[in-house]
């Protein structure tokens, strides 16, 4: 049976994305301004230590560190060892990300799993293994394979980005649930 996911266990959540203004209306960046959102929604302020930017905010009296990793994607895994510092375990970490099995703003919160060739996910996996807490956020598919890699780095078109604010906000709402 799938678990129920909780946000009172929730002690960390790390968005996925690339750092730099060139990628930060990707989809692939989305994770990012689902925690940017989020950060902004409780009053926290980023700082960065290591390979990350880090922020702190207080939800019901209770702390949760959120997390976007600098290290691009393909290295975002190299986050994990700052928690498991913090005592923090996998099962405690929600990481919010692209997906490209899913239409376009359509949510789901996942127990585990695979990393279905998302590179993010596959790094994290390589340090913590499989079992944490996921929020996809469909961005859609491309019709040919080959197109994924472009179709990802690619900004949303028009008619995506004007509801994108939207689906963060729903996504947040998601999250506190």
């Amino acid at each position: 049976m799938e678990p129920v996911f909780n946000f009172e266990l929730i002690k960390a959540i790390i968005g996925l994305g690339n750092p730099g203004k060139k990628y930060s209306r990707n989809r692939h960046n989305i994770g990012f301004r689902v925690v940017d959102a989020l950060v902004e929604k409780y009053y926290g302020s980023w700082h960065t230590v290591n390979d990350m930017e880090t922020a702190t905010i207080r939800i019901n009296d209770k702390e949760i560190y959120v997390i976007k990793p600098q290290t691009f994607m393909n290295d975002s895994g190299r986050v994990l060892s700052w928690l498991t510092k913090k005592g923090i375990k996998p099962d405690q970490i929600l990481v919010v990300h692209d997906e490209l099995e899913k239409d376009f703003g359509k949510l789901v919160l996942k127990f585990g799993g695979s990393h279905k060739g998302h590179n993010g996910l596959r790094s994290i996996m390589g340090v913590i293994g499989a079992d944490f807490w996921r929020l996809k956020f469909g961005i859609g598919r491309p019709v040919d394979r080959e197109d994924v890699p472009n179709y990802v780095l690619a900004d949303f078109v028009l008619a995506e980005e004007q509801r994108v604010g939207e689906m963060i906000d729903s996504a947040v709402l998601l999250v506190l649930k």
